[in-house]
């Protein structure tokens, strides 16, 4: 029976896996205990793991169903062979980028809350990386519940927002989408600022993207105003894991309870990653009495 190592990566979320070789399937049992870890710490990190695109996919299905990439800027799949997974990447062929996201700042997310069933989970290998720069950061939106001011909580619980679609984390215009110049009318999903995970129980905090976001009923300025303490307080030190990438790397998160974003890097530099997302459901507003009582 497979075994592995567990060595936490920081006092808020993250751990190393170590003992794993991903390029095989797991045994039920080693999944199970993959899977207490993984809820245990959010973000889970497989050094060493160069897999294949079909041994990548497989190892993903063994966590749940795929859900296919976000809407692409450019129109066609990066990945042809393998559509399912996105490359995440600034190198070019000439003017056609040959991945998404570019080498600049990709701001604090959580993975395309802006449809009604986000994904559950998102994985990232590593397969060139630049010498400096490029790191990723993720924040743990179970503490960032957990130690939120009073105040705070009882003007968030049973607030919906609007998560806008217009744009992505690299700040670039979605394929058909039009400039929103008034938040209160981008598209996107409407989801509970305080949600129950469906696994844990836990309640977190539901953020998506800052840009265009903006709670239902409230005067513009107020929204603001909120969203703003909101995110200050969710993406505090603290609360944060940096990953430094290594070739090879693999990472496994939660996107149903972390905030993550990206460093930009030198342009002259490669960067080249895989990434594939599971499929979610319908986020589960927490009861307001319940929420305040936690």
């Amino acid at each position: 029976m497979p075994t592995f190592r567990l060595t936490p990566l920081s006092p808020s979320l993250a751990a190393d896996v170590e003992g794993l070789d991903l390029t095989r399937p797991l045994d039920a049992d080693t999944l199970a205990r993959l899977r207490e870890a993984w809820q245990a710490h959010l973000v889970l990190r497989f050094r060493g793991q160069v897999l294949s695109d079909p041994q990548l996919l497989a190892f993903s299905r063994e966590l749940g169903e795929l859900d296919p990439p976000g809407p692409n800027p450019y129109g066609a799949p990066f990945n042809p062979a393998h559509p399912e997974i996105n490359v995440i990447s600034n190198l070019r062929d000439g003017d056609r980028p040959l991945g998404n996201l570019g080498d600049g700042e990709a701001v604090w997310h959580q993975d395309m809350t802006y449809v009604d069933a986000p994904p559950m989970a998102s994985m990232l290998m590593a397969l060139e990386v630049p010498p400096e720069g490029g790191d990723t950061f993720w924040s743990n939106l179970y503490l960032a519940w957990d130690t939120l001011p009073a105040d705070l909580r009882r003007e968030v619980c049973g607030r919906v927002a609007i998560h806008d679609s217009t744009y992505n984390s690299a700040g670039m215009m979605r394929r058909g989408m039009k400039p929103v110049t008034d938040p209160r009318e981008a598209p996107g999903a409407r989801h509970p600022l305080v949600v129950v995970h469906p696994e844990t129980g836990r309640q977190a905090l539901l953020l998506g993207r800052r840009r265009n976001a903006y709670v239902l009923g409230l005067p513009l300025p107020d929204s603001d105003a909120l969203l703003d303490a909101l995110w200050a307080h969710a993406t505090r030190p603290s609360l944060v894991f940096r990953q430094q990438w290594r070739v090879g790397d693999l990472l496994l998160w939660d996107n149903r309870a972390t905030l993550h974003r990206r460093d930009a890097f030198d342009p002259a530099s490669r960067r080249r990653m895989h990434r594939t997302q599971i499929r979610g459901a319908v986020p589960v507003l927490a009861g307001v009495g319940e929420a305040l009582a936690a």
